[in-house]
């Protein structure tokens, strides 16, 4: 039998976005594109770019500070941070910087890495510790800074990424309000998303080598990842829709992580949500990966937009592959 108080309910967001704006005009002196080119294409209109002096860690502590304001809480009442993220400060990790920067003294935490499903996967991570009775107070955090993996003379993909992060609070509760989830990964397709290390063989002695190299920047093959994310993402959505015994009509938002407008607009039109109902700020901020759908979530959450007691269903897809859905209600304890 479930503990009383170990249901989920998600009280608070944050975002954050460096200050930088490259528009789809700046990219055109760049590479050979076009403000027409871009925005047809993706949808993309503008994105935010970290100057070196932001790091992942300022920019994930910021959404975060947001987010335990929003819930009412304190840092020192939280229990975990868990940071989705691609591209850390550190490869150790930088969630203990963000817990550092915080004063979350009370606080375990760590990274997690699933690219662009990386808040979803973490959304359902963190469930499990307040469901388990382990945890009470959770700051989920997504947040990458793609610009330093780009190959900025690549039009295919510089013109698709932008850097930010976004923030939620997961409080226990005696209702849960995270209705259902399903989660995938199918590791064959992994070549088609790609930020991988390359090794350049050194000799440490006559018979011993080792590897030695660094990351390359983003590769990407965009037709195999669009046919995958059409086909897989409303099927997705469906199994955790069935598993939350709702049915899309019964649904108020459509939150998908934001890689193409494309995408959004098939995935929507497959489910047959309204254009009304799916949540889209892409245009503003390009693909910030583990960013897209905690970024897109406050801005609706603070424009009031979406109410508490909305239920969203959110999915997120990317490199791994990896894709999954959760069906959540907002903002209610």
């Amino acid at each position: 039998m479930k503990q009383i108080g170990t249901g989920i309910a998600i009280t608070g967001s944050g975002s954050a976005t460096p200050a930088t704006t490259l528009t789809n005009d700046g990219l055109s002196q760049i590479v050979d594109t076009s403000d027409e080119w871009i925005v047809s294409r993706t949808g993309i209109c503008q994105r935010r770019l970290a100057v070196p002096a932001e790091s992942l860690a300022v920019l994930a502590a910021s959404a975060g500070r947001e987010a335990i304001a929003m819930a009412g809480l304190e840092p020192s009442d939280l229990d975990l941070i868990l940071l989705a993220t691609s591209t850390p400060d550190d490869l150790f990790g930088t969630a203990c910087l963000v817990q550092a920067r915080l004063g979350a003294i009370q606080a375990v935490a760590f990274d997690l890495t699933a690219a662009c499903s990386g808040f979803v996967f973490g959304l359902v991570t963190a469930a499990q510790f307040i469901r388990a009775g382990t945890y009470r107070n959770i700051l989920l955090i997504g947040a990458d800074v793609l610009s330093r993996w780009v190959d900025w003379s690549d039009r295919r993909t510089c013109v698709l990424f932008g850097d930010g992060a976004g923030a939620v609070v997961l409080q226990a509760s005696d209702r849960d309000r995270l209705l259902g989830f399903e989660l995938r990964s199918d590791g064959t397709q992994n070549s088609c998303l790609n930020l991988a290390y390359q090794p350049q063989s050194q000799s440490l002695l006559e018979d011993t080598l080792i590897g030695q190299g660094t990351f390359q920047p983003i590769t990407m093959n965009g037709q195999e990842v669009y046919r995958f994310a059409v086909r897989q993402v409303p099927e997705v959505i469906e199994k955790a829709l069935f598993r939350a015994n709702l049915s899309v009509e019964q649904v108020d938002w459509l939150l998908l992580h934001q890689a193409n407008q494309r995408i959004l607009d098939a995935v929507a039109t497959r489910l047959k949500i309204p254009p009304e109902k799916v949540i889209s700020n892409l245009a503003k901020y390009g693909n910030t990966s583990a960013a897209s759908i905690p970024l897109a979530l406050d801005e609706e959450v603070r424009q009031g937009t979406v109410k508490p007691g909305d239920r969203i269903v959110a999915s997120g897809f990317g490199a791994g592959l990896t894709w999954g859905a959760a069906v959540f209600e907002w903002g209610l304890k």
